[in-house]
C-alpha cells in the first residue's frame, strides 16, 4: 500500500534526508521517498495514516494526506500563490530597509559606533532590523527552532545562526561599545537586512520556477472533464465525474472531452486522440470500437458506456505513472542526498573552525574578521541548489515524455536510457504491425475472388493466426463464407475440409507434397513471396492445385527510418523474432538491421538479453506481447509498445503510447538530454559550494586583501537555487534530433 502526504515544512536536500531516514526506520515501512520539488512524501507499506503523521511530528515535519488529486493540485497551487507573495512582501519590507543602509554605507566612513549620537542612531536601525528578523525572516528562525529542537540542522538552520550572529554583535557594539576595541565597533545590521531580504526574493524565484516543472501533469489532469452528462431511468443528467459508475450509459456531444473509458454503442464521430498518442489524425469511431477518457470527441454525437471509470481509466494510470517517476530518484542522486544529509552540520562545524581561525591569528580587528568570515560561510553554503539538482530535471524530463507519449516508470530508468549501447527489437507488433494481411492473390485461372472465398470459407474454422487476415480480406471484399464440413487441421503444415462439394486443402509446399498435388508451376512465385517476407499459401481442390494467397505482416511506415535514427547514435540495433530465417533476413534487409536472431522460443528471449548484458552491453529491448515479457524485465531498460498488452507494459520501464518505433530514439534522446542537465546542475551545485565556502573562509585574503561580503554570499545562495531550477526548465525546450 502507497500513502502520500503533503508536507507542509520542507526546506532543502538536508530535510529530504533526514525524513527518508527517519521514516525508513519505521518498522512497518518499507521504502519511504521524499518528492521535493511537490513537497511530497510517499510511502509504502502497512503503516497506518496516523503513525506516520505522528512519526514526522517526532522528527520536527507537519504533514497532512493527500487525498483528491485535483483537490491536491489546487491547494498546492494556492499554497505556492500565498508563499510567492509572502516572499515577495518579506523581500521588499526587508530590502527596503538593508538598501538605504547599504547605499548609505557607502557615502559614510564606517558604519561604526563612536559617540552617542551613533548609538542612538544604530540603535535606532537596530530596532528596525530586529523587526525584519522578527516578520520577514520569521519563518527562517522558527524552521531553525524546530529543526534544534529535533537535535538536527537545515538551511533556516544557517540562515538563522548567520544574520542572528550579525544583529546581535552589532546590538552589542550599540550597547557597549567601549568593551569593544575600537577597530571592532563596526555595525551589520544592513547585512542581516538584506540576506533576509535577498533569500526571500531567491525563494519567491524559486516557487515561480519550479511551478513550470509540473506543466505535464497539469495538462494531463486537464484533459480529464469535471461532469459527465449520464442516462438514468431515461434521463439525461450531468453528474460530477467521480460519481460516474461502470456500465454508466453516457452521451458524449460533439466538441467534449470524453470522461471516461468506454465502448460505443450508438453513433459515428472522428476522435482526437491526440492528447494521449501524439498522433496528429482523428481516428473514426463506431458501434463496438472502444474510446479512451480524455480524448477529444470531434464531430458526431456518442452514446456510450463506461467500462473504466475513476483510477481505473488510461487516462488515470498515465497520470499515476508520470506522478511516480517524478518522485523516484535516479542512482546518480544518491551522492547529492547523502552529501545534504550531512551537509549542513559539516558546514556548521566550519564556520565555528573559522571563527576561531580569525580570532586567534587574524589581523586586527579581530572580532569584526570572525564575525564577518564565520556569518559569510554560513549563508553561501546553504545546500539548496545540490538538493533541487536531480529532482527538478528529472520532474521536467518525466513530463517532456509524456508529451512525447513516453510513459516513465521510474527515474532510474531515465539514468539506464542514457547509456543504452544495444537495443533488441522484437519483430512482430514492433517492426511489423502484428497484424497479418493478405498482400497477393495468385489463381491459376485468374478468378482471385473464389481462390480467396474457398480460402477464408476453409479458415473460419481454423485458429491459426493467418486465418483472421483471410477472413478480412474476404470482409472487405464482401465475400460470402461457404459451409464447411470434415474441416481437419494438419499441425504444421495446413488445414482441409469439404466445401461446394470439394475437398479443398490449404498449406506450404510440403502439405501439398503429402497429398499429392503438383505445385510445381507456382513454386517460383512461391519462393519470391517468401524472399519479400510473406509467407506463401498454398489452396488446392479436389487434388488441383487452384493458387497461392501471400500473407505479411506489414511493416510500419516509420520503422526504418526509426531503426536509422538508432544507428546514428550509436546504438547497435538486433531483431529477435520466432520467424524462420529466410523470412526474418527479408525484414531485417528491408529496415536495415544488419545482426538478427531467429527461429527464437518465446521462453529463449530473456535468455538472448542476458547473453548480451554478459558481454557487458547495456541493453534495451522493445517488445509488446506477452512472450516480451521476460526480456522487457531482463533488460537493462524495456519499452513497451503501447498497445502491447497489460503484462508486456507493467514489465517495462518505459510505455510508448504512440505505437511508433520513433518514440525509442526520442525516449533515448530525452534521457540522454535529462542526464546532461543533471550534470550541469550537480557540477554547478558542487563547484558552487566547494569554491563558496573556502572563498567566504577568507583563503584569499593573504594574497588579495579581500573578504566575501556576508550581503553578495546571500545573493550568491538565493539565485543558486534560481539558477538549477532555470536549468532544469531548459529541458522544456527539447526537440528530438530528426534524421540525417
Amino acid at each position: 500500500m502507497t500513502t502520500t502526504l503533503i508536507l507542509e515544512n520542507v526546506s532543502c536536500a538536508g530535510c529530504v534526508k533526514k525524513i527518508e531516514t527517519g521514516i525508513n526506520q519505521l518498522p512497518d515501512v518499507d521504502q519511504a521517498l521524499v518528492d521535493f520539488p511537490q513537497r511530497r512524501l510517499n510511502v509504502e507499506g502497512k503503516i497506518s495514516n496516523d503513525d506516520l503523521i505522528n512519526a514526522l511530528a517526532e522528527i520536527g515535519y507537519r504533514a497532512h494526506l493527500a487525498s483528491n488529486e485535483a483537490e491536491d493540485r489546487a491547494r498546492q497551487k494556492a499554497q505556492d500563490a500565498k508563499q510567492y507573495r509572502q516572499h515577495l512582501i518579506n523581500a521588499a519590507l526587508a530590502l527596503g530597509l538593508g538598501i538605504p543602509l547599504m547605499i548609505a554605507g557607502f557615502f559614510m566612513a564606517e558604519m561604526s559606533v563612536r559617540t552617542p549620537q551613533d548609538q542612538i542612531l544604530w540603535g535606532s536601525v537596530g530596532l528596525l532590523t530586529l523587526l525584519i528578523l522578527l516578520f520577514p525572516g520569521r519563518h527562517f528562525f522558527t524552521g531553525a527552532w524546530a529543526a534544534l529542537r529535533n537535535r538536527s540542522a537545515t538551511m533556516d538552520t544557517l540562515i538563522a545562526l548567520g544574520t542572528g550572529s550579525a544583529w546581535l554583535f552589532s546590538s552589542a557594539v550599540v550597547l557597549f561599545p567601549e568593551m569593544l576595541p575600537a577597530g571592532s565597533r563596526h555595525v551589520y545590521f544592513e547585512a542581516a537586512a538584506m540576506i533576509i531580504g535577498l533569500i526571500n526574493f531567491g525563494l519567491a524565484l524559486e516557487i515561480r520556477a519550479r511551478g513550470r516543472t509540473s506543466e505535464a501533469v497539469e495538462r494531463l489532469l486537464n484533459l480529464q472533464p469535471k461532469t459527465a452528462r449520464v442516462i438514468r431511468n431515461d434521463k439525461e443528467q450531468d453528474l460530477p465525474l467521480d460519481l460516474v459508475i461502470k456500465n454508466d450509459v453516457l452521451r458524449i456531444r460533439p466538441g467534449e472531452q470524453i470522461p471516461v473509458d468506454a465502448q460505443v454503442l450508438e453513433g459515428q464521430s472522428l476522435v482526437d486522440e491526440s492528447m494521449l498518442t501524439g498522433e496528429p489524425v482523428p481516428v473514426s469511431k463506431q458501434p463496438g470500437d472502444l474510446i479512451t477518457g480524455g480524448t477529444l470527441n470531434k464531430s458526431g454525437s456518442l452514446l456510450v458506456v463506461a467500462e473504466k471509470v475513476g483510477s481505473e481509466t488510461a487516462l488515470s494510470r498515465i497520470i499515476d505513472m508520470v506522478k511516480q517517476a517524478q518522485a523516484s530518484k535516479p542512482a546518480i542522486s544518491r551522492l547529492a542526498d547523502t552529501i545534504a544529509g550531512i551537509f549542513v552540520p559539516t558546514v556548521i562545524i566550519i564556520s565555528i573552525f573559522t571563527a576561531l581561525l580569525w580570532y586567534l591569528f587574524g589581523p586586527e580587528p579581530q572580532l569584526a574578521y570572525m564575525l564577518v568570515t564565520a556569518t559569510t560561510v554560513l549563508i553561501i553554503a546553504c545546500p539548496c541548489a545540490l538538493g533541487l539538482a536531480t529532482p527538478m530535471s528529472v520532474m521536467v524530463g518525466v513530463g517532456k515524455a509524456a508529451e512525447y507519449g513516453i510513459l516513465i516508470r521510474n527515474g532510474q530508468a531515465l539514468q539506464t536510457a542514457s547509456k543504452i549501447d544495444t537495443l533488441i527489437l522484437d519483430k512482430t507488433g514492433t517492426i511489423t504491425e502484428g497484424a497479418p494481411k493478405v498482400t497477393q492473390l495468385i489463381a491459376v485461372d485468374d478468378d482471385n475472388n473464389r481462390l480467396l472465398q474457398l480460402a477464408a470459407s476453409l479458415e473460419a474454422a481454423s485458429e491459426h493466426p493467418l486465418a483472421e487476415a483471410m477472413i478480412n480480406a474476404a470482409t472487405e471484399q464482401q465475400l460470402s463464407l461457404l459451409p464447411v464440413s470434415d474441416f481437419h487441421a494438419h499441425t504444421g503444415r495446413g488445414i482441409s475440409g469439404t466445401l461446394a462439394n470439394k475437398k479443398v486443402v490449404l498449406g506450404n509446399k510440403a502439405f501439398m507434397q503429402e497429398q499429392g498435388i503438383a505445385s510445381q508451376t507456382m513454386d517460383e512465385q512461391a519462393s519470391t513471396m517468401a524472399t519479400a517476407a510473406q509467407t506463401p499459401i498454398y489452396v488446392a481442390a479436389n487434388s488441383t492445385l487452384l493458387g497461392l494467397i501471400a500473407i505479411a505482416d506489414p511493416i510500419r511506415e516509420d520503422s526504418a527510418a526509426a531503426i536509422h535514427r538508432l544507428q546514428q547514435r550509436g546504438i547497435e540495433v538486433i531483431m529477435l523474432t520466432g520467424d524462420n530465417r529466410q523470412t526474418a533476413a527479408a525484414v531485417a534487409h528491408q529496415v536495415g538491421v544488419d545482426n538478427f536472431i531467429a527461429e527464437v522460443m518465446p521462453a529463449d528471449k530473456a535468455g538472448k538479453v542476458t547473453e548480451l548484458q554478459a558481454q557487458g552491453r547495456v541493453v534495451g529491448m522493445t517488445g509488446d506481447g506477452i512472450n516480451d515479457a521476460p526480456a522487457l524485465a531482463q533488460a537493462d531498460t524495456g519499452f513497451a509498445i503501447g498497445n502491447g498488452t497489460d503484462v508486456a507494459i507493467e514489465s517495462a520501464d518505459m510505455v510508448l503510447i504512440r505505437n511508433s518505433l520513433h518514440s525509442v530514439p526520442d525516449a533515448i534522446e530525452l534521457s540522454r538530454a535529462t542526464l546532461r542537465n543533471i550534470r550541469q546542475n550537480l557540477f554547478g551545485a558542487f563547484i558552487y559550494n566547494s569554491l563558496g565556502i573556502p572563498v567566504a573562509a577568507g583563503v584569499l585574503f593573504p594574497l588579495t586583501g579581500l573578504l566575501l561580503n556576508p550581503v553578495i554570499a546571500g545573493a550568491a545562495m538565493a539565485f543558486s537555487s534560481v539558477t538549477v531550477v532555470t536549468n532544469a526548465n531548459r529541458l522544456r525546450l527539447f526537440r528530438p534530433t530528426p534524421m540525417k
